[in-house]
């Protein structure tokens, strides 16, 4: 079997407010609908699809995760360095986006820290020394 691309599908509350912080964090907009809003992150352009939850829920057939009591997934972002990882910290929270964690090393070579977006989802901002 061969797959031809991969994507995450999320499920938001709002559109209108989840479009607003990915655009001022700088994800490139991807396109939307009624249902969903749609950014490309990265060099690869990984796509993310933010679909509101009653839309997205009679797709997969079964219960959306509840992000105050778990993860469905965690995804990291790579940052160039210390100052950008700090950087992103402040960007995310102008953008009224939740620092999990304060900037910090963890490890050697390790800086980072993990922040959610308005509806709970949970990424790492994360730099490691020598990473190419």
């Amino acid at each position: 079997m061969k797959t031809r691309k991969i994507w995450a599908n999320l499920a938001v509350n709002d559109l209108e407010q989840t479009t607003r912080f990915y655009t001022e964090i700088g994800f490139k907009p991807n396109g939307s609908s009624r249902d969903l809003t749609s950014f490309l992150v990265g060099e690869s352009n990984f796509v993310i699809h933010f679909f509101l939850k009653d839309a997205l829920k009679p797709n997969i057939h079964g219960d959306i995760v509840d992000l105050k009591n778990g993860n469905e997934v965690v995804f990291t972002l790579s940052a160039g360095s210390k100052a950008e990882v700090n950087e992103w910290g402040k960007e995310i929270e102008k953008a009224g986006g939740k620092l999990v964690t304060q900037p910090e090393e963890f490890g050697e070579g390790y800086y980072g820290f993990v922040f959610c977006d308005p509806d709970g989802h949970k990424f790492n901002v994360f730099y490691m020394d020598g990473l190419v």
